[in-house]
């Protein structure tokens, strides 16, 4: 098992020091989905939900999430993300809709929680945005698909 590596020595949480890693390209890609009712999926692709836009509202929020992910998750250091993709994706089959965040970075430290952020506030801004129509939708299956990498290098979902 790897140790963990925001423990230290006295079994405290502590924020890694990553001063001796080597400056290399990062990427996560983070995927995740709204499952809600047809009809709810079909004011969104209309474009009659009430609140507006909602995919580029939840692309948006993704975005602007994946930023400040180290205002958000304790220990997670801040980052000069060089790229931020949120994808959101209609999905009959769900039905509702699917989330993919590709973020990249040239540094220190990995972006997975960067990605992972993105796709949840992503997903949460689509809830936010339909919930007078449907609140029983359901935020599911949030994580990281790919990274590539750092010291660990890297990985895939199965």
């Amino acid at each position: 098992m790897t140790k963990l590596t925001h423990i230290d020595a006295s079994g405290q949480a502590s924020m890694v020091d990553v001063s001796d890693k080597g400056v290399t390209s990062r990427t996560a890609i983070a995927e995740g989905c709204v499952v809600m009712q047809a009809e709810t999926l079909d004011l969104i692709r209309h474009g009659e939900a009430k609140k507006g836009d909602v995919l580029g509202t939840a692309r948006l929020a993704g975005i602007m999430a994946s930023k400040r992910t180290h205002e958000l998750i304790p220990l997670c250091h801040p980052l000069l993300i060089s790229k931020v993709k949120v994808d959101c994706a209609l999905d009959d089959g769900l039905p509702g809709i699917r989330v993919t965040a590709e973020v990249k970075v040239s540094g220190q430290t990995g972006v997975e929680m960067e990605a992972l952020t993105a796709v949840s506030v992503a997903c949460l801004t689509i809830y936010d945005m339909v919930k007078a129509a449907d609140k029983g939708m359901r935020i599911e299956h949030i994580r990281l698909r790919r990274k590539s990498g750092g010291r660990s290098g890297d990985f895939e979902a199965p």
